[in-house]
């Protein structure tokens, strides 16, 4: 199955939009879809490094993420392993525009037969964690 893929402008420098992702205090506001919040417990941003969390989500569930930040490329590419189920490699490229920054964002999950069953869920969750995401680059300008 192909990636989930989406792209977004936002309205500011790709310093600024890559400073989201850097720093862990700011990953933890804005990561995941609308309602939900985290709770960082290792964020070692450098190639290699855990990124471990739990999101709490508006229902009540707690699910806990542990990822390898696979590849950090600053300003202009990172790319996460998430290595609990499901199974996804994320691929964040930031390319400067005349608008500011485009982010695009591409998503593989490993087996084709779960991104089938979660992808009503997982196209719209990456539109609002971008909208998260433009949001906490916008207050930070």
């Amino acid at each position: 199955m192909e990636p989930f893929k989406t792209t977004r402008e936002i309205p500011a420098e790709i310093d600024e939009v890559f400073a989201a992702f850097s720093n862990a205090d700011r990953l933890e506001r804005w990561w995941g879809p609308a309602g939900f919040t985290n709770t960082f417990h290792i964020c070692e941003f450098e190639p290699g490094g855990r990124w471990s969390f739990t999101m709490h989500s508006p229902n009540g569930g707690n699910p806990k993420n542990e990822i390898i930040f696979e590849t950090i490329d600053a300003p202009q590419k990172i790319v996460i392993r998430h290595i609990s189920l499901p199974l996804y490699r994320l691929t964040i490229d930031l390319t400067p525009s005349i608008s500011g920054t485009t982010v695009s964002w591409s998503q593989q999950f490993d087996d084709d037969d779960v991104a089938r069953r979660i992808e009503k869920i997982v196209r719209p969750a990456n539109e609002q964690n971008l909208d998260r995401l433009t949001a906490e680059v916008i207050r930070q300008s």
